[in-house]
């Protein structure tokens, strides 16, 4: 199974979109699965307010793991992690035209061209097609650093 379809599987089993996620990069973040679906358990539902989409959030928690904070210059550091952070939300918003969970919910989507992961695994399911095209927009910011 590719990280899409793993991500698709955890949250098939109950998992918030946060924790599907997170816990498909454990190999290359540092942490256990079981690290991973702790850590992200609060974020599900937009933290549980309706804000900040839990599949976004866990997408930004992997590229700031995948990218360590240097002690030696915390501004540089944090500049860094903005900037991809901004970067990943800039991607999500232009498929979905929202960022906030409560948004989300209350729109249809149909996986086409610009989520080519939902499409290619037929899923139908609200959360499955946020959480893959998360995980897809991680892998391409991955693969262009």
């Amino acid at each position: 199974m590719n990280r899409c379809e793993q991500a698709a599987a955890y949250h098939k089993k109950g998992f918030n979109c946060c924790q599907s996620v997170l816990a498909v990069f454990q190999d290359c973040i540092g942490l256990s699965e079981a690290q991973c679906l702790t850590l992200g358990g609060g974020f599900g539902a937009g933290a549980g307010t309706g804000e900040l989409c839990g599949a976004v959030t866990g997408a930004v928690m992997v590229l700031d793991l995948l990218t360590p904070a240097d002690p030696a210059d915390v501004v540089g550091s944090k500049k860094k992690a903005m900037a991809q952070a901004k970067e990943l939300q800039k991607r999500f918003a232009e498929r979905f035209d929202a960022l906030r969970c409560a948004e989300l919910l209350q729109k249809k989507f149909t996986p086409d061209d610009t989520t080519p992961a939902a499409k290619a695994l037929g899923l139908t399911g609200h959360c499955d097609i946020m959480i893959v095209t998360a995980v897809e927009l991680v892998e391409q910011m991955i693969a262009e650093r």
